[in-house]
């Protein structure tokens, strides 16, 4: 393309020449035609006077008449050539006027197709970029859910639910505190486990569980409609810009789900724009401007340890005027000053409302599953304090935790969204009820 870029140029360079040339030549032979209409007038002129003086001179009546009717024609055709030069250097003249006027309107043409291929090669490699990047993301094709709740499988409570469903034992009360223990020492919280050792009790009185397999039914019925919780729209659907908060303990991956958030948005072709509220944290920001960099996303920042607020205000006025789609705000997981936690968190997100009304649009809320039950109680004080919509939940691939899905889904009622499941772009995943129950059961 570059080759054939650059002979397209050295043909147009040698058509212009061309034409530079023919009409150098065209301008030559009217200014040298110019030049001989001139040189004969002048030569009339001074035969005319020559006869016009030997006129004055003669003593013969009949030769002065004869010389001066000589000069009059002498004359008519000095004043004949005057006039056709005149009209060729007119015509000339026009012709020139015409030929810059087509030569302006050729260049302007020339200009507009040479922007047009500008704008057209820009595009072309706009277009190759977001096809590069979607390529990259679907070639780190990411763990799949279930490989990211091997351990709650194999080391959590599922291990010992498995453990207690194939012992082919016939359910009694002994088999139901059994039960009630495992489920008590897991992770999915006292009032789920509760829930679901009643529902197995009164199921227990009424004859209709014979056997441990029809408790793990029971089980998997239950947790999959405890999961299977309304999903809001993530990441769009508001603005635009869509605005999105996001808030969290220090530690929980708050800045490595924004960035896994901007790439998959900007692998997509949307343009994203980054908000370092966490001012607090110099690492914080130094951390999302990598992320930035790699996600191809823009970046607003302010200095350590100043107003959070002002930063998120600025980044969702720039993505309004710069027709951004998507805003992702950092917020401070831990404050180093007096003022508690969720007030700043409640001040930033009034702030984010003055800046576009009605925003923010998603409040997502980071947790470590590696926490588990304490991780539904951040749950708690978070959606107390700013009304959570949705939650990501990171580093399940680490731990045993993964039933917290569980809790969270049951006393909060709020949906998990997003699942990391490893270090990739690609590991941060869609939370799929159904999908998330057949890692379990399955």
């Amino acid at each position: 393309e570059g080759v054939r870029g650059r002979d397209e140029v050295v043909q147009r360079a040698r058509a212009r020449v061309a034409h530079l040339a023919a009409r150098i030549n065209l301008e030559r032979d009217a200014a040298a035609r110019a030049d001989d209409r001139h040189a004969r007038a002048q030569e009339l002129a001074r035969q005319r006077e020559e006869l016009t003086r030997a006129a004055r001179t003669t003593p013969d009546a009949g030769e002065r008449a004869r010389l001066e009717e000589q000069a009059r024609a002498l004359k008519e055709r000095e004043e004949e050539e005057k006039r056709v030069e005149y009209r060729a250097k007119k015509a000339a003249d026009d012709e020139a006027r015409e030929r810059r006027k087509r030569e302006q309107a050729e260049a302007q043409r020339l200009l507009e197709e040479e922007r047009a291929r500008e704008a057209a090669a820009v595009e072309e490699a706009r277009r190759a970029e977001e096809a590069a990047a979607r390529a990259k993301v679907e070639a780190e094709a990411g763990r799949t859910l279930a490989q990211g709740l091997d351990k709650t499988k194999s080391q959590g409570f599922m291990a010992r639910l498995n453990g207690l469903f194939g012992s082919q034992r016939q359910v009694d009360e002994s088999v139901l505190a059994e039960l009630e223990e495992i489920l008590f020492t897991a992770d999915i919280g006292v009032r789920t486990a509760s829930t679901l050792v009643d529902v197995a009790r009164e199921k227990l009185k009424r004859s209709e569980l014979k056997d441990s397999e029809r408790i793990k039914d029971l089980i998997r019925t239950e947790v999959a409609r405890i999961v299977d919780l309304p999903v809001p729209r993530s990441l769009e659907g508001g603005g635009p810009p869509h605005v999105v908060m996001v808030v969290g303990v220090n530690g929980a991956g708050k800045t490595t789900t924004i960035g896994k958030l901007a790439a998959k948005l900007t692998g997509e072709g949307k343009k994203v724009v980054l908000a370092a509220g966490d001012t607090f944290r110099a690492a914080a920001t130094e951390q999302l401007d990598v992320w930035a960099e790699r996600a191809k996303a823009q970046l607003v920042k302010g200095a350590e340890g100043g107003d959070p607020g002002s930063v998120i205000f600025d980044a969702i006025k720039k993505a309004q005027a710069e027709g951004a789609d998507v805003v992702i705000a950092d917020t401070a997981g831990r404050l180093h000053t007096k003022a508690p936690l969720m007030e700043e968190l409640k001040k930033v997100k009034r702030v984010m409302d003055k800046a576009m009304p009605g925003t923010p649009h998603e409040v997502l809320l980071v947790l470590d599953s590696t926490n588990g039950q304490n991780a539904i109680q951040q749950a708690k004080q978070f959606h107390e304090a700013v009304g959570v919509t949705a939650i990501a939940l990171t580093k399940l691939d680490g731990t045993a935790k993964g039933g917290v899905i569980i809790g969270i889904c049951d006393e909060l009622k709020l949906p998990v969204v997003w699942v990391g499941v490893g270090e990739k772009v690609a590991d941060l995943r869609r939370f799929e009820p159904r999908e998330f129950v057949q890692a379990l059961f399955d």
